[in-house]
């Protein structure tokens, strides 16, 4: 049987909390890590009838995008809707998970679901993340002692790249030193010119891991004095980041792919709408999940005909039609980020929530967006 621990490892490692923002509030809002977990209930926010929906299903937790609480709070008293929600979650024993804005620059994240779910290939980053910061270490070390410095080094959290760790590169070469008379060579001879074979070993370090790296080189060492080079290295791409920007398989006009997209979200009060010409071509789109207004120039710069996403404000989108830079389309925040939740399911699914267990998954089909009405004029 799976943890409620486990579950929430495997959350973490798709869905890393350290890419959340900074005024965020992820991670488990209630619940025991160590009680067992077989069926999780998903869904884009934390209100009364999902929990009741969760309860429904025999779900131990709740994995919501929204968080419940997103500022700060004094009380949990079951006198407002937030509270209700804790009191009835912990009575019946289901706990409360959420992943937010780390789950939107993820890789895959919100925005891949939203691309795919409208047909999208060929995905990228539309606003990419900046890679950890590298360096590269340079230093020269007898033949005989390679693998034990190399060891060091990757022990202290050098030479990952990817999937991989323990990655160098090591070139035959000569050394030359003297001595000082205060010196304790380990080889050569006070006052007197040495010539060495030594390997030339580079392996990147993290930046932040520069002084425990270096401190590991100069102890393994044999030398007395090692002689090392540290270069910063130029950030390397990264595929997390807000939105995405993929091609459709045939170009189609802004009328059509609207009426694409509103087939393919679920169906909500508020619809699809787009701003710009109905005959634009378009081909190449962007989307951001939820609210990604502030991306349209962006969406532009990247080359995309039309931005999906929600929330949309009415003078920025006009001077962006007015530009005639790129045509927008605004749906239901809700429905731009329900495609995420089959996402999580086939994470949760795949049973990498459990060493041997797989949790069942199971999808809200409440539809939770704020806005119930809507009349044509």
């Amino acid at each position: 049987m799976a943890t409620l621990d486990d579950v929430i490892d495997a959350l973490e490692t798709a869905y890393d909390p350290r890419g959340a923002e900074s005024w965020d509030a992820v991670g488990l809002v209630c619940g025991d890590p160590t009680a067992d977990v077989s069926r999780v209930h998903l869904a884009v926010d934390p209100v009364a009838a999902v929990v009741d929906e969760a309860i429904a299903a025999g779900a131990q937790l709740l994995v919501t995008h929204h968080p419940l609480f997103l500022g700060g709070t004094t009380s949990v008293a079951a006198t407002n809707a937030k509270g209700r929600v804790i009191h009835r979650l912990i009575s019946t024993g289901c706990a409360l998970y959420v992943a937010h804005t780390n789950a939107d620059v993820a890789d895959p994240g919100v925005s891949d679901a939203l691309a795919e779910t409208v047909g999208l290939r060929d995905l990228r980053p539309l606003q990419p993340l900046e890679g950890q910061a590298q360096d590269k270490l340079v230093t020269f070390v007898p033949p005989a002692d390679v693998d034990r410095v190399l060891d060091a080094l990757a022990g202290a959290g050098a030479g990952v790249i990817g999937d991989y760790d323990r990655c160098a590169f090591a070139t035959p070469g000569t050394g030359t030193f003297r001595p000082g008379d205060a010196a304790n060579p380990t080889i050569g001879t006070r006052g007197e010119i040495e010539r060495v074979e030594e390997m030339r070993l580079e392996i990147v370090v993290p930046r932040a891991r520069r002084t425990s790296v270096i401190r590991a080189l100069v102890a393994a060492h044999p030398y007395e004095e090692p002689a090392w080079d540290l270069v910063p290295l130029a950030a390397p791409p990264s595929t997390h980041g807000l939105g995405r920007v993929g091609e459709l398989a045939e170009s189609t006009t802004l009328a059509e792919f609207t009426a694409a997209v509103a087939r393919a979200l679920p169906v909500t009060a508020w619809g699809v709408r787009a701003a710009g010409d109905p005959r634009r071509p378009v081909r190449t789109v962007a989307v951001c999940g939820g609210s990604g207004g502030s991306l349209a120039g962006t969406a532009a710069r990247a080359g995309a005909d039309v931005l999906l996403t929600a929330d949309l404000k009415h003078h920025a989108t006009s001077e962006a039609i007015e530009d005639d830079v790129i045509a927008l389309m605004d749906a239901a925040h809700w429905a731009t980020e329900w495609p995420w939740l089959g996402q999580v399911a086939r994470l949760i699914g795949s049973g990498a929530a459990g060493a041997t267990d797989t949790v069942e998954a199971t999808i809200s089909t409440t539809v939770t967006d704020p806005w119930t009405v809507h009349e044509h004029q």
